[in-house]
């Protein structure tokens, strides 16, 4: 039997989290956060005290450490039994995630774990590749964009609502840059699948989001 996978892709800030892990809630299927798996990384190599162009340093960080994912309400991530849920917001964590990222060896290290999270019922993949790389053969792909300005001001409220003191325009500015390099990126660039349902949620709610994405796994379209 296949086992269903709905793929939610997109620039950073463009609140695929948030619908991914209410899409999966509403069909108490699995949820996998590539965007976690990669900032869990960064997170383990900061922590080492790695460089972001030490690629065989950072192959040994990726296949020594070992990850949790609890998806209620909220997303918590354990890296090697410590809790950095809290971490994996932070401005540096994506910054180095978005560099270790573009390295195919470490991509290959990580693509076996998230292929793992397709399990029955079915699995909720939200990430920058779920669609084009980590499984081309989803059912249901959905590309999830906003502006940089709307993305940049999600960021800084969320930021704002942790208590973590950020900066609007150096946000905007690093996403944009970062941006730049994902769809630039010779492995796995940051595009679209071709058969995947283009959704600009700029001037959209969440709940029209989600109903947008419903249709989508309810009417059993593979666009």
């Amino acid at each position: 039997m296949t086992i269903p996978v709905l793929t939610i892709d997109g620039p950073s800030g463009a609140g695929k989290g948030t619908i991914s892990r209410a899409i999966a809630k509403q069909l108490s299927w699995h949820y996998l956060d590539s965007g976690s798996i990669y900032r869990s990384l960064s997170i383990a190599v900061l922590n080492a005290s790695v460089a972001v162009d030490d690629i065989p340093a950072i192959l040994a960080v990726a296949k020594s450490m070992q990850l949790e994912f609890d998806c209620g309400e909220q997303l918590t991530v354990k890296l090697n039994n410590e809790d950095i849920t809290q971490h994996l917001s932070l401005e540096e964590t994506g910054r180095v995630a978005s560099i270790i990222a573009a390295y195919p060896e470490v991509r290959a290290v990580l693509l076996q774990k998230q292929k793992a999270f397709q399990q029955m019922p079915g699995l909720v993949a939200d990430g920058r590749d779920m669609g084009t790389v980590v499984f081309p053969d989803a059912q249901y792909k959905v590309f999830l964009t906003a502006s940089a300005k709307v993305r940049a001001l999600r960021r800084y409220k969320q930021l704002k609502e942790k208590e973590i003191d950020a900066n609007l325009a150096q946000i905007t500015q690093d996403l944009e840059e970062r941006d730049r390099r994902d769809q630039e990126r010779a492995t796995a660039p940051l595009i679209s699948a071709k058969d995947a349902l283009i959704i600009d949620s700029s001037d959209m709610s969440l709940e029209r989001v989600i109903e947008e994405v419903m249709n989508l796994i309810q009417n059993g379209l593979n666009w």
